[in-house]
């Protein structure tokens, strides 16, 4: 805080937050921390909220999103500009944040965090990247973070397509029920399609944290592999179902 006041930013403030127990420990911490600075930024009245992020985070996210195999969106890393959050050092490395700091005669404060190898980023931190920099030479990092500019171009396009295809299928859009016409469906590329049917449940009240790629596939096949089967079970104490060519995402059971 001092470091903020040095250099002539007011008000300065440090918030505490409390981490929940849902989604890991990493994922419910930065939970936290937006809510956090969600908080403080209607309170303050900022319309802008800088972040910190680099390049190695980028590289770092585009990594944990490949592992995990959660799609484009994830492999399209943190955009530099989304809502009210702006991340002015995403294309710079870590390196270059340090060296400025300290010809500036700065002390950038270390989550301890950041050191603990029992959090997954800390060990693609620490680990992964360094025996992929070691292996297939220097630019690792910033092939990833290019990698990331490119697949969320690709990613913006098929979710405004999939943004006209929903409009276009939907039979109902109503809180809590939603019934889309499997006919449209039919008609769209796999992603596309696929996209449509996440957007329909979570419209529906699906929580998007806990909706997976498992769970899309799944009423997926109500459209593509259709043999009758019993509705699908999603999160949120949904279900969707097909009836008569309409898929029904809502709570269940439905009637």
């Amino acid at each position: 805080m001092k470091v903020a006041r040095d250099v002539g930013l007011e008000p300065a403030e440090v918030l505490t937050v409390t981490v929940g127990a849902q989604g890991g420990p990493e994922a419910a911490a930065r939970e936290a921390r937006y809510a956090a600075l969600a908080e403080a930024a209607e309170r303050l009245k900022a319309e802008t909220v800088l972040l910190g992020h680099t390049r190695d985070d980028q590289a770092e996210t585009v990594l944990l999103g490949l592992a995990r195999g959660s799609g484009l969106r994830s492999l399209s890393g943190m955009a530099a500009r989304s809502g009210r959050y702006r991340r002015p050092l995403l294309d710079l490395p870590r390196a270059t944040t340090v060296a400025a700091c300290r010809a500036m005669g700065l002390t950038p404060w270390d989550d301890p965090h950041n050191e603990d190898p029992r959090y997954t980023r800390v060990r693609v931190r620490h680990t992964v990247l360094p025996v992929l920099e070691a292996e297939l030479g220097p630019g690792v990092a910033e092939a990833l973070a290019r990698t990331a500019g490119l697949a969320r171009q690709d990613a913006d396009a098929l979710d405004e397509w999939a943004d006209t295809a929903y409009q276009n299928c939907a039979l109902s859009d109503i809180g809590g029920l939603i019934k889309v016409t499997v006919a449209e469906l039919e008609k769209l590329p796999d992603a596309v399609r696929r996209r449509v049917l996440r957007r329909a449940a979570l419209a529906a009240g699906a929580p998007s944290g806990a909706l997976s790629a498992t769970h899309v596939l799944a009423v997926d096949r109500l459209v593509t592999n259709w043999r009758g089967q019993k509705a699908v079970d999603l999160p949120g104490g949904l279900s969707a179902v097909r009836r008569y060519g309409t898929l029904i995402f809502a709570i269940s059971p439905i009637a």
